[in-house]
């Protein structure tokens, strides 16, 4: 069973960037898909961004398209979430998580490992 460990949350200025890695304890971790999801205080958890086993096929929320940049290096077993042009509705717990089924899927059902999450704190 696959372990995730994010890190790089923290508190950053509205339109500032931070890039967050999530280190999977397995060295198969190629054969996972990959997403990141975040739950603002009083909402539910929604999906960010995903990609595939590969690293060639991503995937992206709409609020966040254009903005935030999903990557993978699977020779260090992690994935990485650049985030740009912060704003302040950014503000959350992110999640990354991973999956043995294949095709990428916002759908957090879907993806049955997770890490224990990230806080980012976006001030205007």
């Amino acid at each position: 069973q696959v372990q995730l460990v994010e890190s790089g949350g923290g508190l950053v200025q509205a339109g500032g960037s931070l890039r967050f890695a999530c280190a999977a304890s397995e060295r198969t971790f190629s054969s996972y898909k990959s997403a990141w999801f975040r739950q603002a205080p009083g909402k539910e958890r929604e999906f960010v961004a995903a990609i595939s086993r590969s690293g060639s096929v991503t995937y992206y929320a709409d609020s966040v398209k254009g903005r935030f940049t999903i990557s993978r290096d699977n020779a260090k077993n992690t994935v990485y979430l650049n985030m740009n042009s912060l704003k302040p509705e950014d503000t959350a717990v992110y999640y990354c998580a991973a999956s043995l089924v294949s095709g990428l899927s916002r759908d957090q059902r879907d993806y049955a490992y997770w890490g224990q999450g990230t806080q980012v704190t976006v001030s205007s």
